[in-house]
């Protein structure tokens, strides 16, 4: 029988997609999620169709499903057509956000109780709302009324909201995932990360001035890491043991993030360690997606008029200067002239049959016959100059060129420019996404603009589409997600990648089932 997992915070559902892939010996799914809550309207309905395609083993998902992909039915359709897996989709995942009106705490415990129905072997997984923790989100507040924004922010307490339930239903085992940031955030001089620790150890003293108000016995955890071996028992293990580089572990991307594994302390046992793995580069995860176009925006978007203001870069007068590296210059002119009036802007669903270089198995669905949500943002005709020239420059020296690299003529007239010039902070504003290395960290400010995830090809001139960044994240081509493009990017930038996540399922396996037999 699958092992049950509730899974908070879930967004589009990235961690449970990855512990929900792991298959037995007879090809069945070793874990199921019961219950998924998330809050944001799309990423729920992201998460309600993976459910419906989970409620079917890997090898029997309903031609439909498909169909729907490709845009030949409608979500309704689908799930009139399946109305008893619509109707266990809509059951396991919630709408609603833990600590608001829509999930008082009564409504949520009872919601999870029947979820595990009587179950004492199942997993707790997620993690809150991360933005008043990374380093970005902490660098605009500093100072000020900014610092005091930043500690009286709510969304330091939404673990809180994880520890209850952690505290109230007492599962054998869970995985906790935050962003990096949040080793060094402080609020009032208190390091978070520590006292989250110390409340994920003792989660009914954390939770409760007195532990008798609980009528249940003291509840603690060890808490363990999946790349390291130091023990919690022993005392020596250190928070920096819990940020797990994905690129270290074969995903392909560089992202580090915080995953903590907590066991509960009245059982025996602790995960296998991931292992190192060599990153797939960017161009071995996407290089077989439709080439398409960047669109052209505040003025007419066509083929033709896009390819000319690509084209209008080679009339400037700065390329043609005898200062300008002729190295540089001979590779601008040669990618100009392979830009071409034929590319299209791409699709909501895109016919093809290529598989990628790196993952086949994983990503390609070959039932599907294309890939979805690959479809090009707009770029006005000065962001399309900046990113030819980026792509150039990264094709020609291994990195992405720093402002003061750019040509002046190509520099936004932006106060914060001048200062990052003169001060070299965030000086890296346009980055290509280089074909021979694993991807930066996709982030959800991608869904704001595509300069920091600017495609290593010139000739297609653009940033990445929401399919692209979906598959740097390990997200399978079979993986919808829903909503207008911009939602789509958010949606993908704050999940967890789903072949981390199975990696982490993978290492916990062993652990589990010996729960159950015992």
């Amino acid at each position: 029988m699958a092992i049950p997992i509730i899974d908070l915070f879930a967004g589009p559902g990235g961690l449970g997609e990855g512990f929900c892939s792991v298959l037995d010996a007879k090809d069945r799914r070793m874990f199921k999620i019961k219950l998924s809550i998330e809050k944001d309207e799309h990423a729920h309905q992201t998460l309600e169709l993976r459910a419906f395609f989970r409620e079917f083993e890997p090898d029997r998902v309903p031609d439909d499903y498909y169909a729907h992909l490709r845009g030949e039915i409608s979500r309704e359709d689908l799930f009139a057509r399946h109305p008893v897996a619509a109707a266990a989709a809509a059951a396991e995942s919630w709408k609603a956000e833990l600590g608001g009106a829509s999930a008082p705490e009564k409504t949520v415990d009872e919601r999870i109780n029947k979820a595990l129905n009587g179950s004492k072997k199942w997993v707790l997984i997620g993690g809150p709302p991360c933005q008043a923790y990374s380093l970005v989100g902490r660098s605009r507040v500093i100072g000020g009324e900014g610092l005091k924004r930043y500690e009286n922010d709510p969304k330091h307490g939404l673990y809180r909201h994880y520890l209850r339930i952690l505290a109230v239903h007492r599962p054998p085992v869970f995985v906790m995932e935050n962003v990096k940031g949040l080793l060094s955030a402080r609020v009032r001089k208190e390091n978070m990360f520590e006292r989250i620790l110390g409340d994920l150890r003792h989660p009914l003293a954390a939770i409760s001035d007195s532990l008798e108000e609980h009528n249940s016995p003291s509840l603690t955890y060890r808490l363990v890491s999946v790349v390291s071996s130091r023990n919690d028992l022993l005392g020596d293990i250190a928070p920096s043991d819990f940020v797990v580089c994905a690129e270290k572990y074969g995903i392909p991307q560089a992202r580090h993030r915080i995953i903590v594994v907590g066991i509960r302390s009245d059982l025996k046992g602790v995960p296998t360690l991931l292992s190192p793995e060599d990153p797939p580069t960017v161009e071995q995860v996407i290089g077989d997606l439709p080439r398409i176009r960047s669109g052209l925006s505040k003025e007419e978007d066509s083929p033709v008029a896009w390819s000319e203001a690509v084209g209008t870069l080679g009339d400037v007068r700065w390329l043609s200067n005898e200062k300008f590296d002729e190295e540089l210059r001979e590779a601008l002119f040669l990618a100009l002239y392979r830009v071409n009036s034929k590319l299209g802007r791409g699709e909501a669903f895109m016919p093809t049959k290529r598989q990628p270089k790196a993952l086949p198995e994983w990503f390609h669905d070959l039932r599907l016959g294309g890939v979805c949500n690959h479809v090009s943002r707009g770029h006005i005709r000065a962001d399309l100059h900046r990113y030819f020239f980026a792509s150039v420059f990264a094709n020609r020296r291994g990195r992405s060129p720093l402002l003061e690299e750019f040509p002046k003529q190509l520099l936004p007239l932006h106060q914060n420019v001048a200062e990052a010039l003169e001060e070299t902070k965030f000086n890296d504003r346009f980055r290509v996404q280089l074909a021979n290395r694993p991807s930066t960290t996709v982030v959800s400010h991608i869904s704001k603009d595509g300069h920091y995830f600017i495609h290593y090809d010139p000739t297609q001139c653009r940033s990445l589409t929401v399919r692209e960044a979906a598959r740097l994240q390990t997200f399978p081509d079979n993986y919808f997600f829903v909503g207008p493009r911009t939602e789509q990017y958010q949606q993908v930038g704050n999940a967890v990648p789903p072949l981390l996540a199975r990696k982490i399922a993978l290492s916990l396996t062993k652990l589990l089932c010996d729960l159950i037999d015992n």
